[in-house]
């Protein structure tokens, strides 16, 4: 075997040629540990951006990813652990409700969680719009929360998947963000680190999510499942509609608000149907149901019983929040129809970017939130509207309303032909 040089490795990858695995390994692990430096690191993502990677590449990525820092350990005769992965999108606050929800069936839940990224909000963000909640856990924290609750909600700390973190960086700042192999490789390295038997996938496409056509979606969505189960984690991924926001809520405290009364037995019914779904996945995988209806009757009569909300309410709790202070919300004004027509179309993008005009999401990585601003979605596509009608509810303080309000009113496009509303579950994986 000749020696290691990682200029030659970056000359095969820019040339179309498939990395062996013991070259992907020696590169990450040079460039975790400094002795590759970022250049060189960022030559080799841009080969691998242009010229993809094969399923056995992308598996040994995610391997030495995954390896570079310490996988949770659990109790070989307690309840399984179990998580669930979105891809993001204008809305999304599922995570809140299923960490509970799953944790009430004999599951542990130990849930990784981010930031909000570009339009789309963050499930941390919203948590902390509950006063003391923390979601900067160590290890051990993690793994007494879980043990003692069932479920917990929090960042991934430095111990974890370390090599992710640094190349995450690299990535948002040469371009290489899009890639479909370092995607993968970060999303499931941080997942697999968790250290889960059964993991669900929630694959968002459409103009609120990062993937913007179903094609783009799809091709994700297989190789995160081809990677998880070449892991040896029974994995699963639902391709999702975010043509429009999940939910009515948009934006951080209102979004809880939201999560917590599905938790309590109500709820929209996209969101309920999309978190549903998620759940039955996990619960058929790990055989807590025989079947889809056997596993969609569990949940929600956990949902009905106020079981789920009690989990949730222990949950926070422990993560050093009140689960009965009340949440922030600014006050609210009508965002209202220029036209009469049908809605065919919404930016569900420039929603997102609302909010972080509103100070509910992040211009620069240092800015901090005001968690109380956001926006109540009163239509949905196919909806039929009168001019003066309300679209949407903005809550905002005064001064921060006027630019905000221009793109809330425009993210909808008014005409004269009604469109039928998209199905919500594209398509299972």
């Amino acid at each position: 075997m000749p020696p290691f040089s990682p200029a030659a490795v970056i000359a095969r990858k820019r040339d179309g040629h498939v990395l062996h695995a013991h070259e992907i390994r020696d590169f990450i692990s040079g460039f975790t540990a400094g002795t590759i430096p970022d250049y060189q690191m960022s030559a080799l993502a841009m080969a691998i951006l242009c010229r993809g990677m094969t399923t056995d590449e992308i598996a040994s990525l995610t391997a030495t990813m995954l390896h570079s820092g310490s996988i949770l350990q659990w109790p070989a005769d307690g309840p399984p652990p179990v998580d669930k992965h979105s891809t993001g999108g204008i809305g999304d606050k599922s995570s809140l409700i299923l960490a509970p929800l799953l944790a009430c069936c004999d599951l542990r839940v130990p849930m990784l969680s981010g930031r909000g990224l570009g339009a789309t909000g963050g499930t941390l963000d919203k948590l902390e719009s509950i006063p003391g909640f923390r979601t900067d856990l160590s290890i051990a924290e993690m793994q007494t929360v879980v043990n003692s609750v069932g479920c917990v909600i929090t960042g991934a700390c430095a111990e974890l998947a370390p090599a992710d973190k640094k190349l995450y960086a690299l990535r948002d700042v040469t371009g290489t963000v899009p890639s479909l192999a370092l995607i993968t490789a970060s999303i499931m390295s941080k997942k697999l680190a968790e250290n889960p038997s059964a993991l669900v996938l929630d694959v968002k496409w459409g103009s609120g999510a990062f993937m913007k056509t179903l094609a783009d979606a799809r091709a994700l969505a297989h190789s995160l499942v081809a990677t998880g189960r070449r892991m040896g984690v029974q994995t699963t991924a639902l391709l999702t509609d975010m043509s429009q926001p999940n939910g009515r809520m948009v934006g951080n405290a209102v979004e809880v608000l939201e999560a917590v009364e599905m938790l309590q037995g109500g709820g929209p019914a996209d969101l309920r149907e999309i978190t549903l779904a998620l759940c039955v996945e996990v619960l058929v995988m790990t055989q807590r149901a025989t079947d889809a209806p056997a596993a969609s009757q569990i949940l929600t009569g956990h949902l009905s019983s106020g079981r789920a909300y009690e989990k949730y309410c222990q949950m926070v709790a422990a993560q050093g929040g009140d689960p009965a202070a009340r949440l922030t919300v600014a006050p609210a004004a009508d965002v209202l129809a220029g036209e009469s027509g049908y809605i065919t179309a919404c930016n569900a993008e420039q929603l997102g970017l609302a909010i972080i005009e509103l100070g509910g999401g992040r211009k620069v990585q240092t800015d901090r939130l005001d968690h109380s601003t956001g926006l109540e979605i009163l239509v949905r596509l196919g909806d039929r509207v009168e001019r003066g009608q309300p679209l949407a509810k903005m809550f905002a303080p005064p001064d921060k309303a006027a630019h905000a309000r221009e793109l809330v009113q425009t993210s909808w496009t008014i005409g004269p032909e009604r469109v039928a509303p998209p199905e919500l579950i594209v398509e299972r994986m």
